[in-house]
């Protein structure tokens, strides 16, 4: 049952080692890495040896998984017969200090992506990293990489310094509406604050658990801050966020915004109808019943089968062998969520493609 064309919409590859990018640093920032001697910009969103972050069959002799093409493509692509995969590269670049330092680790990142993965390898497809602690440099990295078309998304994480609805983020959704890119936000954090909205935690768990209440706080933002009404051309991924809580706070949002809607004039439509236009949800991990009425009611709940695309999370870990669908889904859900949501989600996609391949 699957269709001839499958996109697997996160994927990421791993950087093997800070030294990886020092040749894609200019001089001045190299030297200055090297004479610091910064050790690695890994964050703790996903500890390296934390059974979340990478299958143990898949880790190399460094410990890591997906540090090269083609471990990536016999692990990710072959097995899950997927023909095209976006990659998304999680790296700490975000969640440096300086503004410049951001910025130049943001372009090695890039330039690294396109020269050792996309070069290499003609199904892969990525996001561009964005230096978020300053707009107009993420700005100027958006307008240098977009030229090279095999980049089809924006990639921001989840937690930041600000809501992302708020104007200072705007000129980057300009930017990405531009280039007709996709905004793609990954569960991840610069930890300038706590993860949970009471305090710091004291373990990975705690962490883990809240990334969905700030995907939740961030979808929120985004609406009520006016970014739908003022980009109606950008479409949002949510990747890493899970489903299942999705509709109980849509069903909340759209409560409170019938009472308040006085103060956000501008969120004309009702939240619901908002998000099942313009969001969408990376398939893993999926944390709904997998029985085979279960996963069926909540898309009724949701109320759209264009929500949901087809991903692996791979290296990251969260299911069994090669059972990246749920067992309960129905079949013809299955193939929309692989190739016909994605082509419709990615404009780029579908140019690269050709019409006459969509």
């Amino acid at each position: 049952m699957t269709p001839p064309l499958v996109v697997d919409c996160d994927v990421h590859p791993t950087v093997p080692s800070l030294a990886a990018l020092l040749p894609y640093l200019p001089d001045m920032w190299r030297d200055t890495v090297i004479r610091r001697g910064f050790d690695e910009l890994a964050t703790n969103s996903y500890p390296t040896t934390n059974p979340l972050s990478f299958r143990e069959d898949w880790r190399d002799a460094t410990g890591k998984a997906g540090t090269s093409v083609g471990a990536l493509a016999a692990q990710a692509l072959d097995p899950f017969g997927s023909s095209m995969a976006i990659l998304n590269c999680l790296y700490g670049a975000q969640a440096l200090f300086s503004e410049d330092l951001g910025a130049a680790f943001s372009r090695a990142i890039n330039d690294w992506i396109a020269r050792e993965w996309l070069d290499k390898d003609d199904r892969l497809r990525a996001s561009i990293v964005v230096p978020t602690q300053n707009p107009e440099r993420a700005v100027e990295e958006i307008e240098r990489v977009a030229v090279d078309k095999r980049f089809v998304q924006v990639l921001l994480l989840v937690g930041g310094e600000i809501p992302l609805g708020r104007r200072q983020n705007w000129p980057i959704y300009a930017a990405a509406e531009k280039h007709g890119l996709t905004l793609g936000i990954h569960a991840g954090s610069t930890y300038r604050h706590p993860v949970t909205p009471v305090g710091w935690p004291s373990y990975f768990t705690e962490d883990y658990v809240n990334q969905a209440p700030g995907f939740q706080s961030q979808l929120t933002s985004l609406m009520v801050e006016g970014v739908f009404a003022k980009f109606p051309a950008l479409t949002v991924v949510l990747m890493e966020s899970g489903v299942s809580w999705l509709p109980a706070y849509l069903w909340r949002l759209t409560k409170f915004w019938k009472g308040l809607r006085a103060e956000i004039p501008w969120v004309s439509d009702p939240p619901a109808s908002i998000v099942r236009d313009r969001v969408r949800m990376t398939l893993q991990p999926f944390d709904a019943p997998s029985d085979d009425g279960g996963i069926m009611r909540l898309m009724e709940h949701i109320g759209s089968d264009d929500i949901l695309l087809f991903s692996t999370d791979y290296p990251h870990w969260q299911f069994d062998g090669h059972n990246v669908l749920p067992a309960g889904m129905d079949k013809a859900l299955a193939a929309k969520i692989m190739a016909e949501n994605p082509l419709k989600t990615y404009p780029r996609l579908k140019q690269s493609l050709g019409e006459t391949l969509v």
